[in-house]
């Protein structure tokens, strides 16, 4: 069953889950290549062409509407002023190596395209950072499944319990993230209201040190 499931869809579904933040999509297809329930140089051709493609499409948003899409989100902000510092000063090695960075795959590649890197030099650095990142992913996860068969024998049997593992961890990293993305936007909200309130403040203060003259009618 596992295994028709995964000839039907398994490789569409590593598209779209490279296409956007896969890591744990990438290292689940890699621990099924070494299970033989997938082919391991197809799954790193195949997150190859998702993150790629998905990282294009992203810079060139952000060449277009850059401010706008990190201005959607309080930690895409701070995050994006920040990536856009380290582009400023190591531009080439932020496009090879920000999938590296765990929770930099949205918001570097927007970045980049703010800050006006050539689009020719970020197609092809891009693509050889795509590259890196899909063959070192999945054979890292292969070896992952080696070294687990080494330890406890055959792991067929344990297979859906380290599959079910896997997914709790990156279900944990997202959840981690949510939260983290929630609580930095209450605090946003918090503090524009006490910024207002003080202004409101100081503007009543004003008002008040310098009252406006009375009128006097005209004669």
């Amino acid at each position: 069953m596992l295994q028709q499931f995964l000839h039907d869809f398994g490789y569409f579904a590593l598209f779209l889950g490279t296409f956007f933040e896969g890591e744990t999509i990438l290292v689940l297809a890699g621990f099924l290549a070494f299970r033989g329930y997938m082919d391991i140089n197809l799954v790193v051709v195949v997150a190859f062409f998702g993150s790629y493609a998905g990282d294009q499409l992203w810079y060139f948003m952000g060449r277009k509407h850059g401010r706008k899409l990190l201005a959607r989100k309080p930690r895409w902000q701070m995050m994006g002023d920040r990536a856009l510092e380290h582009i400023r000063r190591h531009p080439d090695i932020w496009v090879l190596s920000f999938r590296f960075v765990y929770g930099l795959r949205t918001v570097m590649p927007v970045a980049i395209g703010l800050s006006g890197y050539p689009p020719g030099r970020y197609l092809l650095l891009n693509g050889i950072g795509a590259a890196i990142w899909a063959t070192a992913l999945a054979a890292a996860a292969y070896h992952f499944g080696a070294v687990l068969e080494g330890m406890l024998g055959s792991i067929k049997k344990y297979e859906l319990w380290v599959l079910g593992a896997l997914l709790l961890l990156g279900l944990g990293l997202w959840l981690r993230r949510r939260f983290k993305n929630a609580r930095l936007a209450r605090q946003v909200y918090q503090d524009e209201q006490i910024a207002k309130t003080a202004q409101a403040e100081q503007l009543r203060e004003a008002e008040s040190a310098n009252p406006a003259e009375p009128k006097t009618p005209a004669d």
